[in-house]
């Protein structure tokens, strides 16, 4: 299905595998994004504020600071077992938030599921690597991360209406089900493949310059993002009287206007220009996050500014990623991982900020908060594409 839109000049086994990598994507991004909606639902569960659950998701999000080590492994492993590795484990650690007893045992588990997502997620991405140029990559992430809005349109609607029929738990389990036949699938189908060179030396890629600002960019778009999307299942809950249903149906128009953005990602990223692409994603951004001070209040207003707000970033981190894995040439998996690690931790400290915030202030606090960081995101991706430029003509003259 995925692999229908791409034409024979892609290699043939990215156009055969395709479907089945993006598939395995939208279900550990579904177990990943389970939470942050139902923030509130989970929360009542083991009877503690929205405050202390966030805190429970930031300790999560730090799992993403050993991402530049993961990295340096899967540059030195074979990608099909680094990402068999990383799905096995997010099966085990959405069982074990499943299984949960105490707010405790539940971040070992969030932690361990965002460890395991690094690891899949950044292999996927250098497998790709390994079999697309880089002028063309931004066509197969943009198709592979439509499974991020999916995810949520398809994924997280499944779980919360299972939640909404059962509990919370119920829809973990779903969740760990749906992730361990996807395993299955990608063990069978993804041939091994000959060491690449990058497996056969230690690799001593280092990020440096202007490689630090598109760090910078993940980590301010992916707090940006986390600011509202840890929010807004707590608003609609506390403000305007929603259940798990009605979240849910919220989350179906969020997954939608996700997966227009990523489609368009997919298909014009490459045209318009990776850099120029994030800052048009991250210029819509900021005013539908300063416009919450007055929509927070009308629900409908609220929603449309929220979703666009989403779907803004959406467009914007996915045009990222293909500059994120051309950090550093020859050494993907570490610059890859460090745009990875510096954006989940800006979601980590975004998840005890955001929630704290709301707690005091209401929803509008987090869209101001998302709307700087997004204008931030902007302004960094326009300093590293000067910083290209310049660069580029300093060569050709130097030539």
């Amino acid at each position: 299905m995925f692999g229908r839109r791409l034409d024979d000049t892609y290699a043939p086994e990215v156009r055969a595998h395709l479907t089945t990598l993006t598939v395995a994507r939208l279900i550990s991004n579904a177990c990943y994004r389970f939470a942050p909606p139902f923030v509130a639902t989970i929360a009542r569960g083991f009877d503690v504020s929205v405050g202390e659950l966030g805190i429970a998701l930031m300790v999560g999000e730090l799992a993403g600071l050993l991402a530049p080590f993961i990295g340096r492994v899967i540059d030195r492993s074979r990608r099909r077992n680094s990402m068999l590795v990383g799905m096995t484990s997010i099966v085990a650690s959405v069982i074990l938030a499943a299984a949960s007893n105490s707010l405790v045992l539940f971040t070992i588990a969030v932690f361990a599921l965002s460890l395991s997502k690094v690891m899949f997620d950044s292999s996927m991405v250098v497998w790709i690597n390994d079999h697309v140029p880089y002028e063309r990559r931004g066509r197969v992430i943009g198709i592979i991360e439509t499974s991020w809005a999916l995810g949520l349109l398809i994924g997280v609607l499944t779980m919360g209406l299972v939640t909404e029929l059962v509990n919370w738990r119920a829809g973990y389990v779903v969740g760990a089900i749906a992730m361990f036949l996807s395993l299955a699938a990608v063990s069978r189908k993804l041939p091994e493949e000959p060491p690449r060179p990058s497996e056969n030396h230690v690799t001593n890629g280092s990020l440096r310059g202007a490689p630090l600002l598109i760090v910078g960019t993940m980590f301010c778009l992916m707090a940006a993002s986390q600011s509202l999307g840890i929010t807004f299942g707590a608003w609609l809950e506390d403000d305007h009287g929603a259940n798990a249903a009605a979240i849910s149906a919220v989350v179906f128009f969020l997954g939608a206007l996700e997966l227009i953005a990523s489609v368009t990602s997919a298909r014009r990223t490459d045209t318009w220009g990776k850099e120029r692409s994030v800052m048009y994603g991250a210029a819509m951004m900021v005013p539908s996050g300063l416009l919450l001070v007055f929509g927070a209040d009308r629900v409908i207003l609220g929603l449309v500014l929220f979703i666009v707000f989403i779907g803004a970033f959406e467009f914007a981190v996915v045009s990222a990623l293909p500059i994120a894995a051309n950090l550093i040439p020859g050494s993907t998996g570490v610059g890859l991982g460090a745009a990875v690690g510096a954006g989940t931790f800006g979601r980590a400290v975004m998840s005890a900020i955001a929630t704290a915030l709301y707690e005091s202030y209401g929803f509008a606090a987090p869209g101001v908060v998302g709307a700087v960081l997004a204008l931030t995101a902007g302004a960094l991706t326009l300093a590293y594409s000067r910083t290209q430029r310049a660069n580029s003509m300093g060569a050709n003259i130097d030539s």
